[in-house]
């Protein structure tokens, strides 16, 4: 038995903790009966991956194939994207779909079904996937796609972990000629004019915004948008990026070594942070080519920063509302975020596209997405929230969730209640796939 959580240290369980190398070991440790769980690199934020048995997928990390025709790469699920990138990147190849970190692994991109800065554009991670082997219970191996056994490839994408242990997948890369992005940085001053900004950046492939979430007045909802192509290679006037167009010079990497004290973040060190974030852009639009790592990953250059929430942990609240309810619910909600005084100076909002999926989290509409330290006045302040996301027709990421109960996963998710079932018929062995966030939402028992 060891302690372990998620990236955001809340909550902090003893679990038995064991990983595998092949898929003959995995089928060995799914033979003892009880819940257990996948782990992947421990960076959703809540309990998602969370077990009193707990299998890591880290070891199960193997690139079996590429098709340098097509870009079609099939990998173990333990991959992580960074490793991907390290690999693909040199030879002119990017991921069709990345989150804000490069440090998950596949199965957990699958898992989660996660989105990015595109995906107005090119939909979730899921989207990309074009076919995945999923070992069941039992140890039998499920191979599904789009179009073979799709029922399960549903479930799966989105289905955090709860189908079974995804062993392998194809998905298809995305052909670039730099290592570099092509950004436009525009600052907003209020709420209105960073939604004007997201409906008039439909052209751009990459948009997200940076909010200023503990603004008042007429300045609530002040931002910074960056949005950003891929650089083509005309692009490039830096003699070093011209040089070496593919392989960008290393940033700048910075360590949390400890624990912050719990009083370290509070409303006044984040009122200066995000005053002075905020005015370091001037008016206007400023243009730039940054490295993929800047434009994509900033907070991966920093070693373990969610050590800056302190021992008490933190849990992101990250919703979506439907774009015809998007101005008066984001102005409403963000609103009460900014009358309570909690705020986060890590706040990103997102315009998402069309998506029709089983389970999964994105809708056309806006996401926004917050961090917060673990208080009894967050968790009050959430309920408040839950709320008037439900009334807004919107719903929770299950990726970040630490704290949603069954009644809100059944208002907000339309198929909450056939995923049950369908877990529950998958779950009819001595082994069943559960985490304490499959508890807690009712989707097991």
């Amino acid at each position: 038995m060891r302690k372990i959580s998620d990236w955001g240290n809340y909550p902090v369980i003893e679990a038995d903790v064991g990983g595998f190398d092949t898929a003959d070991q995995l089928r060995q440790k799914l033979g003892k009966p009880g819940p257990v769980i996948a782990f992947g690199n421990g960076r959703s934020y809540g309990d998602a991956s969370l077990q009193e048995n707990i299998l890591l997928t880290r070891r199960f990390s193997k690139f079996l194939s590429f098709d340098e025709a097509t870009g079609e790469l099939c990998c173990q699920a333990g991959v992580l994207l960074s490793e991907i990138l390290d690999v693909f990147v040199p030879r002119g190849w990017f991921l069709p779909v990345t989150p804000g970190t490069k440090l998950i692994t596949v199965g957990g991109a699958i898992a989660a079904d996660v989105h990015g800065k595109n995906h107005h554009v090119d939909g979730s991670f899921g989207q990309h996937v074009l076919s995945m082997d999923v070992m069941r219970s039992d140890g039998s191996v499920m191979t599904c796609s789009p179009t073979e056994n799709a029922e399960f490839f549903n479930i799966t994408t989105g289905g955090m972990g709860l189908t079974g242990i995804i062993l392998t997948a194809a998905f298809r890369l995305r052909k670039i000629e730099t290592a570099y992005i092509r950004e436009e940085t525009v600052r907003a001053a209020n709420l209105d004019e960073i939604m004007d900004g997201f409906e008039a950046s439909n052209d751009w492939t990459y948009s997200v915004a940076w909010i200023d979430c503990l603004a008042k007045g007429d300045s609530m909802g002040r931002s910074i948008m960056m949005r950003g192509e891929h650089a083509k290679t005309v692009e490039l006037l830096n003699p070093s990026h011209k040089h070496a167009p593919l392989k960008p010079k290393s940033g700048i990497k910075l360590d949390i070594p400890v624990m912050f004290p719990n009083f370290a973040l509070n409303h006044w060190t984040m009122q200066a942070f995000n005053f002075a974030y905020y005015n370091m852009c001037r008016p206007g639009t400023h243009k730039s080519i940054v490295d993929y790592n800047s434009y994509f990953y900033p907070l991966d250059a920093i070693g373990n920063w969610n050590r800056i929430y302190g021992k008490r942990g933190f849990t992101q609240y990250q919703f979506v509302i439907p774009k015809e309810a998007g101005r008066e619910g984001m102005r409403n909600i963000l609103r009460r975020i900014t009358d309570s005084g909690l705020g986060s100076f890590l706040a990103v909002l997102k315009l998402f596209g069309e998506q029709e999926s089983f389970i999964s989290f994105p809708m056309a509409g806006y996401t926004l997405a917050l961090d917060f330290p673990i208080s009894l006045k967050a968790m009050d302040l959430f309920k408040e929230l839950d709320a008037m996301v439900a009334g807004y027709g919107g719903r929770l990421y299950l990726a970040k969730d630490s704290r949603m109960d069954a009644a809100m996963f059944e208002k907000t998710y339309p198929n909450a209640d056939d995923f049950r079932q369908a877990i529950a018929t998958l779950n009819d062995g001595e082994t069943r796939f559960a985490s304490l966030l499959s508890k807690r939402i009712g989707v097991t028992s």
